[in-house]
């Protein structure tokens, strides 16, 4: 039950995260061609296989991913959300708001720095 649930969670994740690109590429196709259902499942096929050819070839893919996600999925989810916040509330918002949106930020940027430090140590560690 719970590997099934770590599987199909590990399966969609995939594909949500490959979606966006996939729509991006197709935009810039020519309409006649985008529209075709051929389309649709021809790019997404090369689109796995581009993604598994890396992982193979690449030694250290899990490691440069990892490097990636710790520096920049902190970025895009904690930092420049409570900073943006701060931003466009300005005098608007309460000290508590404030002070949360600071703790954020700074546990945000801790998390990145010891996320990043563990993936270079990783990665120099084992190349």
């Amino acid at each position: 039950m719970v590997t099934s649930f770590f599987a199909s969670l590990t399966l969609n994740t995939y594909a949500l995260l490959m979606s966006p690109l996939a729509r991006s590429i197709e935009e810039l196709l020519p309409v006649g061609v985008s529209n075709c259902v051929w389309c649709f499942i021809l790019l997404r096929t090369a689109l796995v296989i581009s993604t598994v050819g890396a992982a193979f070839l690449i030694p250290f893919f899990g490691l440069v991913l990892a490097l990636i996600g710790s520096l920049l999925n902190i970025l895009v989810s904690v930092i420049v959300p409570t900073l943006c916040f701060l931003r466009i509330a300005g005098m608007k918002a309460s000290r508590i708001q404030v002070v949360s949106s600071i703790v954020v930020a700074a546990l945000g940027v801790i998390a990145a720095i010891l996320g990043t430090y563990s993936s270079v140590s990783k990665i120099v560690e084992r190349y």
